[in-house]
Formats: structure tokens, C-alpha cells, sequence
């Protein structure tokens, strides 16, 4: 359990997730359109690896997939489990149905209504619980126990994080002078594995993580050493509701030691502003979780490493109808902004 994830085990996840999951494209942000946004505009080339073209909109559907492939035939009979606020349920819920599998998903009664309804959609069965991630998780523990199922865990998994880290691979191989990649973090799946296959493949690329301030326990647990952990009434508090998780987890927390450079926290009204950026200035349409990333590269240049070429990686773009338009309607009212 607690060797680090390999090289060969990246390449493998990324034979066993071809033709399900999507190899995302990379698209460069244009400094004439961040101009005529009036944004931020940065001293590189900005690129945004857009994870929000998965099938789900999320990244999360890599670490899922490649878990469950690897199930066997008794236990994809009994069906798998998973605890997620949503799109690590919808990863799941989609891989289920591909593999022809039940998927059962405890999920707080807090989670965003558009991801509740997707993983429904998908034919996964919910069992809705209080809003700590704590209590999601012995749920799905207790209901694995009584019933078979199998548990997808969210990020704290070999095969979770190898599956994730593909999409580091991918961006090396799309980008070959990249000198940085920002990723967001939450429990650790996407960068743990994002900067374990940048490192082994690309190893004078920096990796730098980023998170809300709101939410900042992997930045606290990255400059300690020691795996912090904020109680729920601290982490809800962020916009973002794909990161509010309390902590680390333990394998993802030792990849990231081994293999990331730096975790950058960044503002609430920092993470508005760049996804009023990318909806502006690009096609994609990112949630907040997946616009951490963006408001590191605009707002905390400073913080990050010297690099010409840097990659943000858009985690997810499940964005609430409601919170778009009330950003694009206060773009409109405030076009200098």
C-alpha cells in the first residue's frame, strides 16, 4: 500500500482507460483576448489542459475507470461503492455502466443539485448523508460490509492515483517545453498523480499544487510535513465544493512530498475572477474547483516558479447554472473589472 506508484503502472492505466476516457486537448490562452478581457496578463505562454471535455466533465473519471477495470468478474457482480460530493460519483457511476456494474454513491445532502441529478442520470443509486466527508465515508464502509460492494475509493488508492496521473502524462507528451503545471488539490488524487508522472517522465518540470485559502490544509500539510487536517465548518466555507475535503490523503500526501514543488492557496474573489477569465477569454466553461488553478497562474505569478511555458490543468467544468450567470451578469455590469 505504501509504495509510491511507478512509471509502468502510469502506461499501463493509460492502455486500460483508451477509447473510455478522453486524451484532453491542451489549448493556449490568447494574451490579445486577456487584453481585451482586461485580465491579468501573465509574463508566459499560458496553456489550460481541459479535463472538463471528459464525458463526465471531470478528470475523475481516469482514476475510476482504471480502478474498476481491474475488478474481477465476482466483484463487479456485487457492484461498487464510493462516497464523493460529486464528480468522483460521476466518474464512478459512469464507469459502472460501462463495465456493467451497480454503483451505489453516498453523497451529502449539500451536493450540488446538477451533480446529483448527472450521477442519476448514469443509473448510480444515492444514499445521501450529512455534509462531513468523514461521515461519507463510514457510510459506504458500513453498506460495503453488509453488501459485497467494492470501494472506489476518491483519491487515497494506487490505482486512483495511477489513473489520475495520466493526465500528467499526457500533458508532457502534448507540450514538450512545459516548464510548469499547476493542478488543483483536495484530497490529492489529481495532483499526487499529475506530478508523479510529470517527475518520471519530464523531471525538470515543476509541479506546484493549488488550493482555496478557505480550504488550505494541503499547503499547511506540504510546508510542515505533517498531514494537517481543517474540520469541515472550516473547509465548506470555499466556493469551491469539489475541494473542501479535510484532508490529504495518506498516499496521496506521500506522492506529493516525493514529487510536487509548491501548493499556492488562493482567494475567493481571486477564483471568481478567473472563471469570469476563462469564460471570457476561452470556450471552456470551468467550475470553481477547476478555476484554482487559473487564479494561481494570474494572481500569484510571484509565488510560482520562472517558467515560459505553463500548463493549468481545468479539473472540472460541472459549473452551477445559477453562479454562471450571476458571473456573467457581473461581467456585463463591470466590463473593466
Amino acid at each position: 500500500m505504501d509504495k509510491l506508484v511507478t512509471l509502468e503502472e502510469i502506461r499501463a492505466a493509460e492502455k486500460r482507460i483508451a477509447g473510455v476516457v478522453v486524451r484532453t486537448p491542451l489549448y493556449r490562452v490568447s494574451r490579445a483576448r486577456l487584453r481585451m478581457a482586461k485580465a491579468v496578463e501573465p509574463e508566459f505562454d499560458l496553456y489550460i489542459k481541459a479535463e472538463s471535455e471528459q464525458p463526465i466533465g471531470s478528470f475523475k473519471l481516469r482514476g475510476a475507470y482504471n480502478m474498476m477495470a481491474r475488478l474481477t468478474p465476482e466483484a463487479l457482480r456485487l457492484g461498487v461503492i464510493t462516497y464523493s460530493s460529486g464528480n468522483h460519483a460521476q466518474g464512478v457511476a459512469y464507469a459502472a455502466r460501462g463495465l456493467g456494474t451497480k454503483a451505489v454513491i453516498v453523497m451529502p445532502e449539500n451536493a450540488p443539485a446538477v451533480k446529483k441529478a448527472a450521477t442519476t442520470s448514469l443509473g448510480a443509486e444515492i444514499v445521501e448523508v450529512g455534509p462531513a466527508s468523514s461521515e461519507r465515508r463510514a457510510k459506504a464502509e458500513e453498506l460495503a460490509a453488509k453488501f459485497g460492494y467494492t470501494i472506489i475509493p476518491p483519491y487515497d488508492d494506487a490505482a486512483i492515483i495511477a489513473g489520475q496521473a495520466t493526465c500528467g502524462l499526457e500533458i508532457v507528451e502534448q507540450l514538450p517545453g512545459v516548464g510548469l503545471v499547476i493542478a488543483p488539490v483536495s484530497g490529492g488524487g489529481l495532483l499526487s498523480g499529475v506530478a508523479t508522472a510529470i517527475k518520471l517522465a519530464a523531471p525538470h518540470v515543476k509541479v506546484w499544487g493549488a488550493e482555496p485559502e478557505l480550504a488550505a490544509d494541503a499547503k499547511e500539510s506540504f510546508e510542515s510535513k505533517k498531514l494537517a487536517e481543517w474540520p469541515a465548518s472550516k473547509t465548506t466555507r470555499t466556493i469551491c465544493d469539489g475541494l473542501r475535503t479535510q484532508t490529504l490523503g495518506t498516499l496521496n500526501f506521500k506522492h506529493i512530498l516525493s514529487y510536487v514543488d509548491g501548493v499556492t492557496a488562493v482567494a475567493e474573489d481571486e477564483i471568481l475572477a478567473a472563471i469570469r477569465t476563462m469564460l471570457q477569454v476561452t470556450s471552456l466553461v470551468p467550475e470553481p474547483s477547476g478555476a484554482v488553478s487559473l487564479a494561481a497562474a494570474l494572481f500569484h505569478a510571484d509565488e510560482l516558479p520562472k517558467a515560459n511555458k505553463v500548463v493549468v490543468v481545468l479539473s472540472g467544468g460541472n459549473l452551477e447554472p445559477e453562479l454562471r450567470k450571476s458571473l456573467e451578469d457581473k461581467s456585463a455590469a463591470h466590463p473593466h473589472h
